[in-house]
């Protein structure tokens, strides 16, 4: 864009005006920054603005170039929707006795020429969760056939009643209309207690969860019922064990480990993959005996220090999960890291020699560089990051990245096996240029 974008500030009522006295600044870390003018773009379809209660925003005057306060009301900030990662969060000052934010994530954003501008860029091609690409008439048709196809089958009601219709899941939303990946929650429990996780929440802590866990233990065969028609009929098919509403499938890994076995009786389609938080190798080695195809490793950093005062594990450690990422590569298997992009920590000079060695030594394919959603403020109070050290920019540590490891894939969704397998950076019937 040829001119700076103005800061947006909200009036509390639901209003949000332009302050044109106060370019827009972002934030990284604790600190605020302009902008590059080269990193806005126009905040993407499927993208919302959000008000921060209690927070006054930060931007840069525009007569005197010099950082200040927007007196007028609270700062705004933008969600902006997956296959994109955010560069900058939201300059503010947080008020004394201002609310923790809820767990979404807060981008930096400005107004110019009737337009929202976000620093951001399209990391990932895949369409599959585009706000363009759901009719809401055919995902309501898909769930009734699916709950009618699947009357006793739990897991189905499930994803159908909660995870679609109630909190509105892509995930869920593109098995309702029988297109590639489709989520298999699995377990109610978890062996972490992470700060920010978004399905359980201590009924003393100052925020909650955004949706219910699992409640019960799926069986095999409820498993079995629906994934095996899903690879067999569905473009592009993937299933994932590890989702939102739930806990660690590794701790249900004999239950996959059936289901695995089960479903390459009867299809060799498709991808089976698994989210996880990486913590049981063994588990890991079993199913990818049985054909586990890919995993996907959840961290907040590739610091050992900074994962575990996020994760809080019980009985793993940060380099449980290194070994998973190895064993998956040792059968053969497509592994990634689903990388929670927190400007000032994740691009922090520390932090970028840890993923450089982390790559390194687990030979990882993918980096899915997903924005974090958390209160800035409260994760970095929580976790004790009190001065992050020099900062590359969110930018220059993806360059610097992809230069020094140019076979590392970087995306924002599981591959399907026809990426795997074939040309991973071609367009496919699913994805955009």
């Amino acid at each position: 864009m040829s001119q700076r974008p103005y800061l947006l500030y909200s009036d509390g009522e639901g209003n949000i005006y332009e302050d044109d006295s106060l370019y827009a600044a972002g934030r990284a870390g604790w600190d605020a920054f302009e902008v590059p003018q080269e990193d806005w773009i126009e905040l993407p379809e499927g993208g919302n603005l959000y008000e921060l209660p209690g927070r006054r925003g930060i931007g840069i005057d525009v007569e005197t170039g010099e950082m200040r306060l927007c007196e007028k009301g609270w700062a705004v900030a933008a969600f902006i929707p997956p296959a994109h990662t955010g560069l900058f969060i939201a300059a503010y000052e947080t008020m004394q006795g201002a609310p923790t934010l809820p767990l979404f994530c807060y981008t930096a954003v400005g107004w110019r020429n009737d337009k929202n501008y976000v620093p951001a860029v399209r990391i990932e091609k895949d369409i599959r969760q585009e706000a363009a690409g759901y009719n809401e008439a055919d995902i309501a048709t898909g769930t009734a056939h699916l709950l009618k196809a699947y009357p006793q089958n739990r897991l189905v009601r499930h994803l159908m009643d909660n995870c679609c219709m109630t909190y509105h899941c892509p995930a869920a939303k593109n098995f309702a209309l029988g297109r590639w990946e489709c989520p298999v929650p699995t377990s109610p429990a978890c062996n972490a207690n992470c700060i920010g996780c978004i399905s359980f929440q201590p009924s003393d802590e100052t925020i909650v969860s955004t949706q219910d866990r699992l409640t019960f233990k799926p069986l095999a065969e409820e498993i079995v019922e629906f994934t095996v028609p899903h690879l067999m009929n569905a473009p592009f098919p993937i299933i994932s064990f590890g989702q939102g509403c739930e806990g660690e499938p590794l701790l249900m890994w004999e239950t996959i480990r059936e289901s695995i076995i089960e479903i390459r009786k009867h299809t060799d389609k498709g991808s089976i993959n698994i989210n996880t938080n990486g913590s049981k190798p063994d588990a890991v080695e079993e199913l990818c005996k049985a054909g586990l195809n890919s995993i996907r490793v959840s961290t907040n950093s590739a610091q050992k220090h900074i994962y575990e005062a996020y994760y809080r594990p019980n009985n793993y450690q940060f380099e449980d999960i290194l070994e998973s990422l190895k064993v998956v590569r040792k059968y053969g298997g497509w592994s990634s890291i689903n990388y929670f992009v927190f400007p000032g920590i994740t691009d922090s000079e520390a932090e970028y020699e840890a993923l450089r060695k982390l790559i390194r030594e687990t030979g990882i394919n993918m980096i899915q560089w997903r924005n974090f959603n958390i209160d800035p403020d409260w994760y970095m109070g929580k976790t004790g990051m009190t001065e992050p050290g020099e900062m590359l920019g969110v930018k220059q540590l993806m360059e610097l990245i992809r230069e020094e490891f140019p076979d590392v894939k970087f995306g924002y969704f599981n591959p399907p096996m026809e990426r795997i397998k074939g040309n991973y950076n071609s367009s496919y019937a699913g994805a955009a240029q």
